[in-house]
């Protein structure tokens, strides 16, 4: 190991903050939309393209530089795309109207986009083997980084004069840190050929674990097209149904979600991946149930306890989902396979959220969270019988895992 560079079990906290970092960083835009809706003068639709080209940005770079790090290493790609994202805060920080705004958001997806794939690889190289923790970090990043980013987002605007300055400025040091800090990084990807061929848009998912992948492609989808109508209209949403306009206030249904994420991926770490995702899934499906019937009733509390809810189920369901899909993965796979992982995620986050939008200018915003919400519910039961229908099968013997692959689906 070269001087300097850090311990694999301090490299792997070290990643794993990182990552919350860079997820905290976009998941603070999200109180600020009220507000710059406010300013520029815009409404949900353009709020959502907003949001929108964020998420196809990332899902952009996932697709052509998402498994750039098992080529090249994953250092150089974590340093640039740190510096990348250092540089969307300052067009944060110097945006004057909505076309800036979508300048900064489509850099810094293309940002995160690189970052999520090299990030969540760099987990899984660096994780120890008798204690395989990349996976719940994986699964719980994003909901505790987009908890932290939008909650002191939403401070900084009901507290702080000037709150976009003080977001952005400390966000691009903090940045710029980061980047730094990946000197000290050990390399775990040694350069492989491919590098031009893995430039080319795909998603690529290694033939060991497709058939998983299947499996848990419905619980992907349910789970975080959820979490992108929270992340775009919650706040909207809960100032026109519940009639909220504290800041504050608007952004906590986000940490509901987001933040019980976490919580229920510790809860269910210990149960085996099948178990964990299809629990996960029907708490998931409950929660959700909740949030249709506090729009019906116009109960501001059961929106928050069926946000909690569904983000315990989102948590368990997520984490049984990667622990599955990533078991045995070849190493020089890693970051191709989370890559295809996170492109799914994150059209699930986008599309329907986008739509849900547009919609919402024809339908109004309940009506349109009402349906969104039972789309959302079929998709987790979905995800619960592929599971189910999996396992008798298995248990016939007529669905056999090829090279052992397939065995965490299995409940043991």
């Amino acid at each position: 190991m070269p001087r300097g560079t850090l311990a694999r079990p301090a490299a792997f906290w070290s990643v794993a903050v990182l990552l919350i970092l860079m997820l905290a960083a976009s998941g603070v835009p999200s109180p600020l939309y009220r507000v710059y809706a406010e300013e520029f003068g815009f409404g949900s639709g353009t709020l959502t393209v907003v949001f929108g080209v964020y998420a196809f940005a990332l899902l952009l770079s996932l697709l052509v530089v998402g498994g750039l790090s098992d080529h090249v290493g994953r250092r150089p790609v974590l340093a640039v795309a740190l510096l990348v994202e250092a540089a969307s805060m300052v067009l944060f920080w110097a945006a004057d109207g909505v076309g800036w705004l979508l300048v900064a958001r489509v850099v810094q997806g293309f940002a995160t986009g690189a970052l999520t794939a090299a990030f969540g690889a760099a987990l899984l190289d660096t994780q120890r083997a008798d204690r395989p923790l990349g996976p719940l970090v994986n699964s719980a990043g994003p909901g505790l980084g987009l908890s932290l980013g939008a909650v002191g987002a939403g401070l900084a605007v009901q507290f702080v004069p000037s709150p976009t300055d003080w977001v952005f400025g400390v966000l691009t040091v903090l940045c710029l840190a980061a980047a730094a800090w990946v000197v000290f990084l050990p390399e775990t990807s040694p350069r492989r050929p491919g590098l031009a061929a893995s430039l080319v848009p795909s998603v690529h998912v290694p033939p060991s674990q497709r058939r998983a992948f299947l499996l848990v492609l419905p619980c992907l989808i349910a789970t975080w097209s959820l979490g992108g109508l929270y992340a775009s209209l919650s706040p909207s949403l809960a100032a026109t149904v519940f009639g909220v306009t504290d800041h504050v206030t608007g952004a906590l249904p986000i940490l509901a979600l987001n933040g019980t994420g976490v919580i229920g991926s510790l809860t269910m770490r210990s149960l085996a991946p099948a178990r964990g995702m299809t629990v996960g899934a029907l708490v998931f499906a409950t929660g959700v149930a909740g949030t249709i019937t506090a729009l019906w009733t116009g109960s501001l509390a059961l929106f928050f306890v069926a946000a909690v809810v569904s983000g315990f189920g989102f948590g368990g369901a997520f984490l049984g989902a990667m622990a599955t899909v990533t078991a045995g993965v070849d190493p020089g796979q890693r970051a191709a396979l989370i890559s295809a992982v996170f492109t799914v995620s994150y059209l699930a986050f986008s599309l329907p959220a986008i739509a849900a939008g547009v919609a919402a200018n024809s339908v109004g915003l309940e009506t349109t969270a009402e349906v969104y919400g039972a789309v959302v519910i079929v998709l987790a039961l979905t995800a619960v019988a592929g599971l189910t229908l999996h396992r008798r099968r298995s248990a016939a013997g007529s669905a056999p895992a090829p090279d052992g692959q397939l065995q965490p689906v299995h409940d043991r």
